[in-house]
């Protein structure tokens, strides 16, 4: 259960999130909007990583915004770019940061670690430098650190951007076989055409909320329309 509640975010003098309200109960919702509509400060505020002016998030009970500690196992948020995210200088210290975050011990973390890695068939990894992997190795590092640290709720801002074609699929297929609640945010609707809910977001404000063979046809036919009238 994801409760949004009177949602306002600003910058500046822009406000970006309009008095959103929301309640999310499926196990995968996608939301799309154009640059600039809102998304990644959604994504940003569901994982208690901004402050807004006004309004609470819940996750399963949680206030993500005001209970830091305890939002860490209620929410996880992959970025577009893995470097935003991964700030230790080997794998296995990436991994266990978050572990030693949640009050875990060193001991315990390393063990962890280990373990994560081994489900993903990359023990090998443990040692190794982050900055000898590629794109896609880094989003699987930054997927594997979430894991570890078992949130009910991940959040996916634009996660296969930059990625090639076998990458993506590769990662796709990793987060489709997760028993988590994913919060897909894209510019693509090819990405979340099977998703349980669709959210529009333009100008700060919801603007059509449901299945996605309902919204994404008219997100599509506006997008398309916007950019044929972008080339006259």
């Amino acid at each position: 259960m994801i409760q949004i509640q009177s949602l306002s975010c600003q910058y500046g003098d822009k406000t970006v999130l309009d008095t959103i309200t929301l309640e999310l109960t499926q196990a995968r919702v996608g939301i799309v909007g154009r640059n600039g509509s809102g998304k990644s400060t959604l994504a940003r505020a569901f994982s208690g990583l901004i402050r807004p002016e006004q309004g609470r998030i819940l996750i399963n009970g949680i206030d993500v915004l005001n209970d830091r500690k305890s939002s860490l196992s209620a929410v996880g948020i992959l970025f577009q770019n893995p470097d935003h995210q991964i700030i230790f200088p080997t794998v296995e210290e990436e991994i266990s940061f978050g572990l030693r975050q949640l009050g875990h011990s060193k001991a315990d973390a390393s063990t962890k670690t280990d373990e994560t890695l081994a489900n993903f068939g990359k023990s090998d990894w443990a040692k190794r430098p982050v900055s000898t992997l590629s794109q896609g190795q880094r989003h699987l590092v930054c997927l594997m650190s979430v894991l570890a640290m078992a949130p009910s709720v991940i959040i996916l801002d634009e996660p296969f951007s930059g990625l090639d074609i076998p990458t993506t699929r590769a990662l796709q297929k990793r987060l489709n076989q997760l028993d988590q609640t994913l919060i897909h945010i894209t510019h693509d609707p090819a990405m979340i055409a099977d998703y349980d809910r669709v959210l529009w977001i333009e100008g700060g404000k919801i603007i059509a909320d449901g299945a996605p063979e309902t919204v994404l046809p008219e997100y599509l036919r506006v997008m398309e329309a916007d950019d044929a009238g972008a080339h006259l």
